[in-house]
């Protein structure tokens, strides 16, 4: 038996420890892409072939760079919400290698937080 730190409630058989398997790499980023509509958001990919979509209020940007974003290492996507005068916003950052399915999971997470004012 393997005990876990800070109490004996949860125990498991080491044999009951299972390997999996995870996905890895990049993926098919239409996943993410599909979930913007050209109603709300405006998609613009540039002379690097970088992917930039922003909500038609300028409050959402998803960035999308294959080769890794100019000036931050490794940085494949990027999601920022802009703030408000009293609430700031936020950002999350992916590795270039992130599974596109899990940039997707977050994304479709952020926009339905969002609300029509």
């Amino acid at each position: 038996m393997v005990a876990v730190p800070g109490g004996s409630a949860f125990r498991v058989a080491v044999e009951g420890l299972r390997r999996r398997e995870w996905r890895l790499g990049a993926g098919r980023v239409g996943v993410v892409m599909e979930q913007f509509s050209a109603d709300d958001f405006h998609l613009v990919v540039d002379d690097r072939a970088d992917v930039h979509v922003n909500s038609k209020d300028g409050c959402f940007y998803l960035g999308w760079f294959p080769l890794g974003r100019p000036g931050a290492e490794g940085e494949g996507w990027r999601i920022a919400v802009t703030g408000t005068a009293t609430v700031p916003g936020y950002h999350i950052s992916f590795g270039v290698e992130t599974p596109a399915d899990v940039v997707a999971a977050a994304v479709a997470r952020v926009l339905e937080t969002s609300r029509r004012l």
